[in-house]
Parts: structure tokens; sequence; C-alpha cells
């Protein structure tokens, strides 16, 4: 007799995961590794320790070890939020009647409103642990800068954060968050840089990108004695820290034996549609079973959907190593909209590499569509969602509504990765009919690629 399904699956503290888990690991096809832009040569340890912290670039470039221990620290500073919650979504099932089974798995509820605190304590712990001063970073929608603020004035780390430019006008109150917790805000690109005063005499009045914000982060780390640089997605380290969410998720589904047939994330730079997928990945690379896994972009910047997969640099300054991956071109400064943790060039190199090799399928979802679905969720199922996270919220629902067609009883696992009650502004602009739906030119996207390094 199959279990009754709650509406909510709660894991105890003592089924949290004691590791994270490396999904290079079980890769046959490795992620291209990080070249240096001067020699053309893989990055040693070396030059990456001046950057990273010491303990980050191990686990940046282990492509062998499939489980990393969680230190205690960082498993004590887990339990004030994790586990989180896979929800089964009764209501939106209800609404849309769907013979499909839908579940999300909810990152939202800690003070940062994301998913991001999973890597941002872990980053901090290991700058602690160095005996640094503190660390620098960009930030997007302002989810990441939030939780690593919060990180670092847990440890006692300074946090100094540069926002892209449009996101610190359309979000003040995250910016306040930051603040409270004792982070410095600049908006990207500023003055205060060499490369922020050359991208704004090159694209003068710009909005921003993440790709500026973190060219601005690396040289103030690299320029400031006791700071290094952290980064809130698509580095290999961050997708291990947040591989917690997806082995939560498994945990949580195995406990009443449910097994999904798609799981399906927002993808930006990768953090959360990787640590979401990572687990159920390694089951599908070693044979064990399969998953359709669906990455949703948004039209405005659709790095996987109508980009190139090749070597690039991931900042706009060109300061940063080359990164093999998906990219719409390091210049590419996309469109002010609203899910700003999505507004990022190019795409995780594992993330990449998995895509590339048939492993995963990707779509880009205009903004107001996004939104349509959002205030769906909201309305039947009691939260508020996050811009990017919302970009999940369609794909589950037009699968649903697949399902309904055809008569089949999908299961749906989707990353509600946080909350968007900072984001009503966007959501203002969404229900006043101001919003737009910006889609990039194939012009400006080869204009773009065309100045793609040559390695």
């Amino acid at each position: 007799m199959s279990k009754e399904i709650p509406y909510k699956i709660y894991l105890e503290e003592s089924e949290m995961p004691d590791s994270w888990y490396n999904v290079r690991a079980d890769m046959k096809n490795k992620p291209a590794p990080l070249l240096n832009p001067g020699t053309g040569q893989p990055m040693t340890a070396e030059e990456l320790g001046g950057v990273f912290c010491d303990e980050l670039v191990k686990q940046e470039l282990d492509n062998d070890t499939a489980y990393i221990p969680i230190p205690e620290e960082i498993r004590n500073f887990y339990k004030m939020y994790r586990p989180s919650p896979l929800v089964r979504a009764y209501c939106l099932e209800e609404k849309l009647q769907t013979p499909a089974k839908i579940y999300y798995k909810f990152e939202g509820n800690n003070t940062s409103g994301s998913h991001k605190l999973n890597s941002a304590i872990a980053q901090a712990y290991y700058a602690k642990k160095q005996g640094l001063k503190g660390v620098t970073t960009e930030t997007g929608a302002g989810q990441w800068g939030t939780a690593l603020s919060m990180a670092c004035s847990y440890l006692g780390l300074d946090c100094k954060v540069y926002m892209v430019k449009v996101s610190y006008e359309q979000k003040p109150f995250r910016r306040e968050v930051m603040r409270t917790y004792g982070a410095s805000v600049t908006p990207s690109p500023s003055m205060d840089t060499e490369v922020g005063r050359k991208i704004l005499e090159e694209f003068p009045g710009t909005n921003g990108s993440l790709g500026c914000a973190i060219s601005e982060a690396v040289e103030v780390a690299v320029k400031s004695e006791g700071y290094r640089y952290v980064l809130g997605s698509v580095l290999n380290q961050v997708l291990l820290h947040q591989s917690v969410i997806g082995l939560e998720t498994m945990a949580a589904l195995k406990k009443y034996d449910i097994k999904p047939d798609m799981i399906i994330g927002c993808a930006g730079g990768g953090s959360n549609l990787g640590g979401l997928i990572s687990p159920f990945m390694g089951e599908k690379l070693r044979g064990e079973a399969d998953y359709r896994i669906i990455a949703v972009e948004p039209a405005s910047c659709p790095s996987f959907t109508r980009g190139k997969y090749a070597y690039d640099f991931c900042d706009t300054g060109k300061v940063c190593p080359l990164a093999k991956m998906y990219t719409l071109g390091s210049g590419f400064i996309p469109a002010p909209n609203h899910a700003g943790g999505l507004r990022y060039h190019g795409m995780s190199s594992i993330l990449s590499q998995l895509y590339d090799d048939g492993l995963m399928e990707a779509r880009s979802v205009k903004q107001t569509d996004v939104f349509e679905a959002a205030e769906m969720f909201a309305r039947v199922e009691g939260i508020l969602p996050a811009p990017e996270s919302s970009h999940a919220i369609r794909a589950a629902i037009d699968e649903a509504l697949k399902c309904k067609e055809t008569g089949e009883e999908k299961t749906i696992v989707f990353g509600l990765t946080g909350t968007g009650y900072f984001d009503m502004y966007a959501y203002e602009a969404f229900h006043d009919g101001k919003m737009t739906n910006y889609i990039p030119t194939d012009e400006e996207i080869a204009a773009s690629l065309a100045k793609l390094p040559q390695v």
C-alpha cells in the first residue's frame, strides 16, 4: 500500500546530508578547465589562489571526489533553515485540472529569501578559516548579496557587494537588507574601479550586468590585502554546495517512494538548477535511473538556447579566467528584465557540458508569460515567488497542461528558489501593463559572439 502524501514532506535534522555531492565525479566528459587568458593554459591552483580561498580552489578543481564532507560548523548553520520542505502543489494541480503530480522544493524560508545562503555560508566559512579580513562579490537581483552579507555578519567578515545598477535601483529594500547585515553596496558599473570606469566610457548610461559587477568585485579583491572574491553561481564549487537542495529533494521523494518524471529549474548562471538536479543527474549518468531535466531561462538572456558553446570571459571587463560554456559573449548587456539573477551572459561549465552531451534540455520564456505564471502560483499556493523561480513555475505549468491534454500522470518536480517580496516593482510593472518582452535579435547576438576570444 502506498503512503499518503502530505502537503509538505520534511526530513529530520538527522536525515540532512552530511556531504555535498560532486556530479563531476560521475561525468564521463568532464567540464573543460578554466584557462589563463594570458597563456591559454589551464589555471593552476596557485593562480586561482590569488582570487579565491584556498579550500574553495581545491573544490573548484576536484573532478574525481564524489562526496565532500560538509564541515560541522556549516551543518550547524544549515540547521537554522534546513532541511527545507518539499511541497506537493495540490492547489495548483486542482487549478490546472491536470492529472500531473507537481512538487516544488522551497528554498525561500530564510532571511535572504533564496537558496543562495547554502553556498554563502560555505564560502564565508572557508574565508574565515583562512584568516582573511573579508570578501568581495557581485549580485544581480540581490539574493546572493543578501545571503553573503548574512554569512559574513555571522562570521565577523567584511563584505563588499557590487550590485548590478538596474537592480540597485529597482530593489532598494534588498539593498538595505545587505546594509543591515553590515555590507557595503555599490551600484555597478561604478567609478570606484578601473574596469568600472572603462565600461562606463564604452557604454555610457548602461544599466549594468552581472559580468560588469563581477569585473569590479574581482578587481577590488585582488587589490585589497586580506580579501578574496566569492561568486554566487556558475563555478563548480557553488554547484557543489548547492547540491544539498537536490540531495534533500531526492531523500524526501524516496521517503514516499516517489519517482519524478521530470525535474525543472530556472537557469541563469546555474547554481539553483545545478544544485537541484545534481544527484538525479548522477543516477542518470550511472545508468541507475532516467529523468527528463529541463532548464528554463529568460528569452531576453538566452545563453543555452541561442548562445554558443565556446571559451569566453566570465566577466565583461575581461579580468577573469576563460570558461568553456554556453555564452552570448562577455560583452552582451541584457535587457533590464526583472529576473536579475538570470541576467548573466554565460552558463555553468558543468551544466554546459551536460547540455552539450544531450543529458538535459533547455527552453526560454518571455517575461510577461513568467509573471502570469507567478501570479497564478501566488494565488493558489500562497507563496509570492521570485521572478527567477517563476521561470521554472512557467515550465511546470506548461508541462502539467500537456498532461491534461494527453491524460498522462507525470510527476513533476521544480525548484522554487526563493520569494519575491522584494520584487514588487516588477509585479507592479506587470499589473500596470508596463512590462515588456524585449528579445535580442539574431544580429545583436551575432555581433556579441563575434568578439569571443580565439582559443
